[in-house]
């Protein structure tokens, strides 16, 4: 398969990560993309961009060294309500949306109150893609959150980033093994996100595509490599 979108990454401005806009779509230019999406965390995140950032999207050129840029933001899911961290106003601005959760953020339940918070995301439909939901921050069952999304066409990430060894997410192996293994049963498709914090990350799907091999999770449900099925699902 050959990757031609990577739909979650990170500029400096998200806090944590290493590289600019530009050097960011270049890389994704070298490296043959099609679409790369720039998606910094929301205001929640410590270190993270004000929302007035997100405001000023319209500077911004959205098609750099032949690329198309989608500018978003990687929301944070704080409870488990479901609640987000960003407005309305500012969401309805952002060319792509994920939803997230992350430690420093989200106040955690028990697994079915985690489950149902995530669920109360998968529903929204402002958020086009869920971030890492199986990297073990919070504990989830999987059936009701690969269902949710089946049903209301919120695409579950496979996080490249969360499966390596230095990042010690001790249950994202079996995590994603045991989501891919229900999205292989029920046909629901998945996007992998390299989520990358320096431009020489873009893309970088390398883990991710040893799993999916790994478990033979169909081609066919990955979508990194089908634009023209990604943008009727991202209209925003």
């Amino acid at each position: 398969m050959k990757t031609l979108l990577d739909l979650h990454t990170h500029t400096l401005v998200s806090g944590h990560a290493y590289s600019t806009i530009q050097e960011m779509a270049a890389a994704a230019s070298e490296k043959g993309l099609k679409i790369l999406g720039l998606t910094e965390h929301g205001p929640a995140m410590p270190g993270s961009c004000h929302p007035m950032y997100f405001r000023n999207f319209g500077v911004i050129p959205r098609v750099m060294y032949g690329v198309e840029l989608l500018l978003g933001a990687e929301l944070n899911i704080m409870d488990v309500a479901g609640t987000l961290d960003m407005e309305q106003t500012d969401i309805d601005r952002l060319d792509i949306r994920i939803a997230g959760i992350h430690c420093k953020c989200f106040k955690k339940g028990t697994i079915e109150e985690n489950t149902t918070g995530l669920v109360n995301v998968i529903k929204n439909k402002e958020i086009d893609i869920i971030s890492h939901p199986a990297d073990g921050t919070a504990d989830l069952l999987f059936e009701p959150v690969v269902l949710a999304s089946k049903e209301y066409g919120t695409l579950l990430e496979l996080n490249n980033s969360s499966l390596r060894p230095d990042r010690k997410k001790e249950k994202a192996h079996d995590n994603n093994v045991e989501m891919l293994r229900l999205c292989k049963k029920y046909e629901v498709p998945i996007i992998i996100g390299s989520d990358a914090h320096i431009s020489f990350d873009v893309a970088c799907h390398d883990l991710a595509l040893k799993l999916v091999e790994k478990v033979g999770f169909p081609e066919k449900l990955i979508l990194n490599d089908k634009v023209d099925v990604i943008h009727p699902i991202l209209p925003h």
